[in-house]
């Protein structure tokens, strides 16, 4: 049963109001209040929470932000190396300055806002969410475990991101940018046709070439992270792909490949070693996007190129969504809706095309009167 008892330690000493109340687990706990007005408020509160099932033990709460956030990212066994030693980063640099120290028990909705707030002062909007969503994961745990009944990270307000202007090249800047590309020239043209990441690029083996069946199979990536060198693991996603290759890359990728193990990088650095983003932007993309006129150029933008040029040549969004590894439809369409937009005389001309020979298969099927009473029926449907 929860009450109240009054306390005063000495005569003419100071009064207390100390509120004792039990978990839902049975176990006692007090509070002391300096105000009775201020215990009875404290134990109404305690009563409700109960009542909902939304109860946390205060003890619980008493655990610092940077203890929990070490936890939680020592535990967090499912990412990707690049994604947890970002995770990493955002804590020892952002959150752990700010929050470190302070009990969860401490930390408030407004609190939160503010800290967003100073943030967007000073850093990109994409930044700012970034960091945001490393410390809504960090409390959404704390909720799982009933150390906090709701996360203060949600409902915040955030920057807006501005989208980025997409790099889409045409088959003449491919076929520019590759011929500039020197010894990477097969590389360019690999990227800007298949869609693969870059990272996915530098781990695909030999033995995952079909080219019998102009197919590569994407089931590694290769990323470079700060302080621990290559590391190698699935491709996003974690899922394995196949992905077309088209038909004039063939004969090209086969003399590339030819003479070496199944378990050969295809595309290497010079002396065989992993073919790293920077260097290979340093030596061969920069220098070849700038002297075509496209300067800045990142990889990215071949990925982009791939899904642009595959859309244009009729591909569907399910195959574009499987040859760039997307986990939806959804996705692929909130990317590269647009594209799609430019199709829409080509699906109407097509649903005429359509049209048209089913209605002469109908004709030559029917007797010749039939097919005259048909053409009247027409001439009739055109007058109305």
């Amino acid at each position: 049963m929860a009450s109240i008892e009054k306390r005063q330690r000495a005569a003419g000493g100071k009064v207390t109001w100390r509120a004792m109340y039990r978990t839902p687990e049975g176990k006692q706990r007090s509070k002391s209040f300096d105000r009775k007005a201020d215990a009875v408020r404290f134990l109404t509160s305690i009563e409700s929470v109960k009542l909902t099932g939304s109860y946390v033990d205060p003890s619980r709460s008493v655990v610092t932000l940077g203890d929990l956030a070490r936890t939680w990212l020592a535990g967090k066994v499912n990412l990707k190396p690049s994604t947890w030693e970002r995770y990493a980063v955002i804590i020892r640099v952002q959150i752990e300055p700010r929050w470190g120290g302070v009990r969860l028990a401490d930390l408030t909705h407004s609190a939160v806002q503010s800290w967003v707030g100073e943030l967007t002062a000073t850093r990109s909007a994409a930044t700012v969410r970034k960091v945001h969503g490393v410390l809504s994961l960090i409390l959404a745990s704390a909720v799982r475990d009933g150390r906090l009944a709701r996360n203060p990270s949600e409902g915040i307000s955030l920057p807006r991101v501005a989208t980025a202007e997409r790099t889409y090249l045409t088959h003449e800047q491919v076929a520019g940018l590759a011929d500039a590309s020197g010894d990477y020239r097969l590389a360019v043209l690999f990227l800007a046709y298949t869609g693969v990441r870059f990272g996915e690029l530098a781990a695909l083996r030999v033995g995952r070439l079909d080219l019998m069946r102009r197919r590569a199979t994407v089931a590694e990536s290769v990323t470079e992270v700060s302080g621990r060198g290559m590391v190698w693991g699935t491709p996003k996603g974690h899922e394995r792909r196949d992905v077309p290759i088209p038909r004039f890359l063939v004969n090209d990728l086969a003399r590339h490949v030819a003479g070496r193990p199944a378990d050969a990088l295809v595309f290497t650095a010079p002396q065989g070693r992993v073919l790293r983003v920077r260097n290979f932007r340093r030596v061969a993309l920069d220098p070849a996007a700038q002297s075509v006129g496209i300067p800045g150029l990142h990889p990215h933008a071949l990925r982009h190129t791939a899904a642009s040029l595959a859309i244009a040549s009729g591909a569907d969004v399910k195959v574009v969504q499987q040859t760039l590894g997307h986990k939806s439809a959804t996705m692929t369409l909130d990317l590269y809706g647009h594209l799609f937009g430019d199709r829409l005389d080509v699906v109407a001309d097509a649903m005429d095309a359509a049209r048209t020979a089913a209605l002469a298969r109908v004709a030559r099927s029917l007797p010749t009167t039939a097919v005259i009473e048909l053409d009247t029926v027409r001439q009739l449907a055109t007058f109305k």
